[in-house]
Parts: structure tokens; sequence; C-alpha cells
């Protein structure tokens, strides 16, 4: 493997959402991730598209690495089969846990949580707090209107436009991948573990 995407993070809806589609890609991704080789940091979720990324990455004996807060755990939303579980406190502790474990992050369909998750990760970058590329996993067009929503952003004058096109946004990981690895500035060789 002659890329240093060691771990992608991943933010997606605890739901399954009313597209059967988006349950399909969640477990490719999960499965695709682990057969090249590369760990899964996630929000640790055992439902909806949370629990089938994992659960893709664990089928195919991926390393998946769950962060999650304390009150999620004690209402039993976490799971217990995970090659290793960090158990934070808060969700800011969460955010900077999986931020710190990871290379790279990706969003899959989600409601509000996953939209703020990546939108703050995304502004670390802007920043320059954290230097990880995000990309969108834009299944069906799912990413579209929100990413085409950000360009009132950049017209009312508060957003540039090169924040927006440094986004990765693709319709499969096979595509964005190697998209992430160059924005980190290295080659990605799609090499199956074996």
């Amino acid at each position: 493997m002659t890329t240093d995407l060691k771990r992608v993070a991943v933010f997606c809806g605890s739901s399954p959402g009313t597209d059967p589609a988006h349950m399909t890609a969640a477990y490719d991704v999960g499965r695709r991730l682990a057969e090249l080789g590369i760990g899964l940091v996630y929000g640790a979720g055992g439902g909806g598209l949370m629990g089938a990324v994992s659960q893709g990455a664990l089928d195919a004996g991926g390393e998946v690495l769950g962060v999650i807060p304390r009150s999620m755990v004690e209402r039993e939303w976490g799971r217990d089969d995970l090659t290793e579980m960090h158990v934070v406190e808060t969700m800011h502790e969460r955010k900077a846990m999986m931020a710190e474990l990871c290379d790279a992050f990706l969003c899959l369909p989600g409601g509000l949580g996953t939209v703020e998750e990546v939108v703050e990760v995304w502004s670390w970058r802007q920043i320059g707090f954290n230097d990880d590329p995000v990309a969108f996993l834009n299944t069906g067009g799912f990413w579209t209107p929100f990413l085409e929503a950000l360009q009132g952003l950049v017209g009312a004058g508060f957003l540039r436009q090169e924040v927006i096109d440094d986004a990765v946004v693709g319709d499969s990981l096979d595509e964005i991948l190697p998209l992430l690895a160059a924005r980190r500035g290295v080659e990605f060789t799609d090499k199956v573990k074996g």
C-alpha cells in the first residue's frame, strides 16, 4: 500500500433513511475500506448507516475503531464487537478523538448530526486547525442540494470558492480515495490486502 490513508473517519446517519441504496452504499464503503487495508473510524453506533458501514468493514476483516459518548453507551446505542471502542464524555471529545485517529473524513448520508460533524472538521481544515481532507459520498445525488446551498455563502462573501472546491465529491469510494490521497499530497495505489 503506497498511501498514507491508514484510517478514514466516516460520518453518517444512525438511521437507515428511506432509500435502501444508502444502506447498501454504507456497507460497501466499510467492506471496501477493509479490503484496501484502511481502518474505519466512526461513531460506534450499531443502527442505520453507522451499523451498515461498520458491519461491512467487520465482515471483510477490517479494523474498526468506534468513539462514543458514555451517555450513548448507557442507552445501548453502541456496538460491542469492534476492534477498539473508545468511550468519551462529550460529543466534543468524540469528534476530537475521531480527528486524531484518522487521515481523512468521508461523509455519507445522514441528518443534522452528520452535517454538523462534517461542517466542523471542514471548517477546521479551512482555518488550518486540521489538514485532513473531507469528502462526500454523493449516492443518488444526496449531497447535491446541500453543496449547492453553500454556493450562497460564496456569493454573499462569507466563504471562498476554493474551500468548496477543496472538498472531494464522488459517487463511489474508488473515485473518492485517490482524490483524498492527492489532497494529502501522496499517491494512492489500489492494492487489495491479501
